[in-house]
């Protein structure tokens, strides 16, 4: 696939930005509504949420990954996720990874490769989150943020991959992670699974 052709191609379905407003600024998510002119010149309205991004870690240990059992109060039910939090302003995603493990984790490491971004809800928001493997995991202190409770398990890896593709795992950072995490170490070892 050539992008630089795609790019071009793209061209012909830009929405152009006419005007915006802020409807909602909250501590976590801003919402606007843009007023944009179409393809074909017509105008319409989006509504969208700005977020900061985020950096999402697969944490991997003697073939396990550690998983988060979290509360999602939206949804109304716990759910398995890797270690992700939202970037400062201004801050790098590769620290934010480091720092977010250490913190829910109470783990940290000097081993990381990154594994690409998701755009995890690209019809309704910015939000970018970019991805990490990191191994050979050592102990450090665990701070979690006020208000934040979380379960940590070990998993076999290999097990993670099933729960996402069953359906146990559903949370859609957690699935693009285990499955950029699966490619990667593919490549890295030539066994695919």
């Amino acid at each position: 696939m050539d992008r630089s052709r795609l790019k071009e191609e793209d061209e012909k379905l830009r929405e152009s930005r006419l005007s915006g407003e802020a409807v909602f600024e909250g501590r976590l998510l801003h919402v606007y509504r843009d007023r944009v002119k179409l393809p074909d010149g017509r105008e319409s309205t989006r509504e969208y949420l700005r977020h900061p991004g985020a950096a999402a870690v697969v944490l991997l240990k003697e073939g396990k990954i550690l998983l988060e059992r979290q509360w999602r109060y939206p949804l109304g039910r716990a759910f398995w996720e890797v270690p992700a939090g939202k970037l400062e302003a201004g801050e790098d995603p590769a620290l934010c990874a480091a720092r977010e493990l250490e913190e829910e984790t109470g783990y940290a490491s000097d081993t990381w490769t990154p594994l690409g971004t998701i755009c995890p809800g690209i019809g309704y928001s910015n939000e970018v989150i970019s991805l990490y493997l990191a191994e050979n995991p050592r102990k450090g202190s665990r701070h979690l943020d006020p208000g934040e409770f979380l379960d940590l398990a070990w998993i076999p890896f290999e097990e993670a991959v099933r729960m996402a593709e069953t359906g146990e795992i559903d949370d859609a950072k957690t699935i693009g992670a285990l499955f950029r995490a699966e490619k990667c170490l593919e490549k890295r070892t030539g066994i695919k699974r």
